[in-house]
């Protein structure tokens, strides 16, 4: 519940550098030296390479994680100190809000004072960290993950500008469309997710979909709930990110999602109920809305726990299938990143090893939570064990398992964070007729220019 908390808060927001220095250093912030880049045989690009120098002995008495959602905190309370009983020292987990979590950390980075010496980045900000001095070349600490060990997008997304890994993480993030069957089969005449993916592979079919369910429902279903259903997987498909090479650039996807957005709304094909408000969980429960845009955690954080009509007392469980949908997306996921200048090295790199590569605990932990990996072996050895029963017996584990070689996080920026948000509020003026497209574009362009003016227009 607490990560839906996390989410909450986080979405609900309308939408702060590369070389090892001296040990026990305090960090310097801003720029990157670029020392210490240990070869990449995992990142693809061409790096200098170097011998791992290996982390220093701890010479501090407890080890601090700073993390947004508490997983981490269950991860290392029901797991890692269980199977590490006699570590020698503590550790110290603070989890922050997902709302106030870089306005905290960024001042003591920046200070070196009470700063973690472990930290979680989630995907909307991750490279904001990444990319400067406040985080340490993993490979330097001797944290390799072999080639085809880990998923590359996870490596991808923590690697620098100049190649160096500066985090990993556990988990991948696949995104797919889940439906309920039983409205598939009412207003689409078929159930079974081959049948469905078939009629929802791209966004025109998608959008000939929203008009039959609606004209067969009389308006009373919904293919989807809002236009924020469609952000992400949008978004995920641009060739260019919102930055390159210091330049502000809408992708010709963005604009595509205006158009059919304002498709969607100006036709009543949506619920006209936002992403994590009480009637966008709602319709989860009742026969409103066919279908959401979610990645994996989506399936046991959000869909099932709102799975159980508050008034009636029935269930959607074991009525909802998965398909990849339209098009290949990721959403979310944590990294855990080491922090330049910490005291605790030792025992930095040891907590990260068990939580990203260990397989005994990564096995335990998938079958446990249901988190879908980034470990391919281990996915690989687990992934034709799952029946889930709220998708009525699929496999959903073995196809993320297909999904997510499909992912490219090389769009990823430092600002997505903000620069979504501001694209959020263009969208919806613009889909609602408010304005008209050239006037959305001109004000998002003039709303990002506001916030970074150092990007180049």
């Amino acid at each position: 519940m607490k990560k839906i908390l996390s989410i909450l808060m986080v979405l609900t927001m309308v939408f702060s550098l590369a070389a090892c220095g001296a040990k026990d250093t305090e960090p310097s912030g801003g720029g990157k030296t670029g020392n210490d880049k240990a070869g990449s045989d995992t990142t693809g690009k061409d790096t200098e390479t170097s011998e791992p120098s290996g982390p220093a002995e701890n010479k501090g008495k407890k080890l601090v994680v700073w993390t947004f959602t508490d997983e981490i905190e269950k991860m290392i309370n029901e797991y890692y100190l269980r199977h590490n009983p006699d570590l020698g020292y503590e550790i110290e987990i603070v989890v922050i809000p997902n709302d106030q979590y870089q306005q905290k950390l960024d001042p003591v980075l920046g200070s070196g004072k009470s700063a973690p010496d472990v930290f979680a980045l989630e995907a909307a900000f991750v490279k904001k960290y990444v990319n400067s001095d406040f985080t340490k070349d993993l490979k330097t600490l001797g944290i390799a993950p072999k080639a085809d060990e880990t998923l590359q997008y996870v490596l991808d997304t923590v690697t620098d500008e100049s190649g160096s890994l500066k985090g990993m993480s556990w988990q991948a993030t696949p995104g797919a469309f889940f439906y309920r069957r039983s409205l598939a089969k009412k207003y689409l005449g078929v159930s079974e997710p081959e049948e469905v993916q078939g009629l929802l592979s791209d966004f025109d079919q998608f959008y000939e979909a929203a008009k039959t369910v609606n004209d067969k429902s009389g308006g009373e279903t919904k293919l989807v709930s809002s236009l924020g259903d469609l952000q992400n997987v949008f978004l995920a498909s641009r060739e260019n990110g919102w930055v390159v090479d210091n330049k502000f650039v809408i992708d010709p996807k963005a604009e595509e999602l205006l158009e059919i957005g304002k498709k969607l709304e100006s036709e009543g094909l949506t619920n006209q109920a936002e992403q994590w408000t009480e009637s966008w969980f709602a319709s989860m429960s009742n026969d409103q809305v066919m279908g959401y845009f979610l990645p994996t955690w989506g399936l046991h954080y959000v869909l099932k726990s709102n799975a159980v009509n508050a008034n009636t007392g029935e269930s959607t469980s074991g009525d909802w299938g998965m398909i990849q949908g339209p098009s290949p997306y990721f959403w979310g996921g944590t990294w855990l990143t080491v922090r330049e200048g910490t005291k605790m090295e030792k025992a930095a790199v040891d907590l990260i090893n068990y939580i990203a590569l260990n397989k005994d605990f990564l096995t335990e932990y998938a079958k446990n939570s249901g988190d879908f990996l980034a470990h391919q072996s281990v996915v690989e050895s687990i992934k034709d064990s799952y029946s889930e029963e709220f998708l009525a017996g699929q496999n959903h584990y073995a196809k993320f398992a297909e999904m997510a070689p499909s992912i490219d996080a090389s769009i990823l920026t430092g600002s997505d964070l903000d620069i979504n948000n501001l694209f959020a509020e263009q969208l919806t003026a613009y889909s609602k007729g408010e304005k008209d497209k050239e006037t959305a574009l001109a004000d998002f362009k003039a709303g990002v220019q506001s916030a970074f003016p150092n990007l180049d227009y």
